[in-house]
């Protein structure tokens, strides 16, 4: 039987047709003489995600390519700002970035996203949404025991004090990536090792020009 909440989705989308831009993709490719792409930076909080996507972020403008960072912080300060840290709510949080991130991928621009995302099943959904070679899966692979070490915002603390419920890695699972395109050690890496890794891998896909 449909439920109510389905027939009234369903009812929603009735009336919707995709409205064709007169402007496509590959016009604003060829325009800004690179690929568009989604950059999935996925870890632990205090793996390096934001870190390293901001400083690829930074090079990448750097080489006069279009670019967009979504944070995860920030995204939760507007757009997914009802949400909270339920397996549900965490699902949806991914489905919206996913969603975003498509548009983005359409208008041109590289985008990187720095989430934790930590249930696979979530990541593959925002994978599902685009041609195979626009998403690029990056694990900032770091220990768990470096991650609290760091401790940026002082949430392992938190979480280990029994203040903070479902933080990922101590009350609520991580699921790593079984097969990403790229796959860093950013505990122990240098950052700057990490954007080289990181941009010679867009080179070698010719998603950017070699400069």
């Amino acid at each position: 039987m449909t439920s109510a909440s389905s027939r009234e989705n369903n009812s929603k989308a009735a009336n919707i047709v995709w409205h064709e831009a007169s402007v496509d993709r590959q016009a604003r490719s060829n325009q800004r003489g690179h690929r568009s792409v989604i950059l999935w930076f996925t870890g632990l909080s205090g793996s390096g995600k934001s870190t390293l996507a901001n400083a690829v972020n930074a090079d990448l403008f750097n080489r006069g390519l279009a670019t967009y960072v979504l944070d995860g912080d920030n995204i939760r300060h507007g757009l997914c700002k009802d949400l909270g840290f339920s397996d549900l709510d965490r699902e949806e949080n991914i489905r919206r970035i996913g969603e975003v991130a498509k548009l983005f991928l359409d208008a041109g621009v590289i985008v990187l996203t720095a989430f934790v995302s930590p249930f696979k099943r979530d990541r593959e959904k925002a994978r599902s949404l685009v041609d195979k070679e626009d998403f690029l899966e990056i694990y900032c692979a770091a220990d768990l025991s470096i991650c609290e070490e760091r401790d940026p915002k002082g949430l392992y603390l938190k979480a280990r004090a029994g203040e903070i419920k479902d933080f990922t890695g101590i009350s609520s699972p991580y699921e790593e990536p079984v097969d990403p395109e790229l796959k860093l050690d950013s505990g122990s890496l240098a950052i700057e090792e990490c954007v080289d890794i990181v941009i010679g891998h867009l080179v070698a896909k010719e998603i950017i020009p070699n400069s």
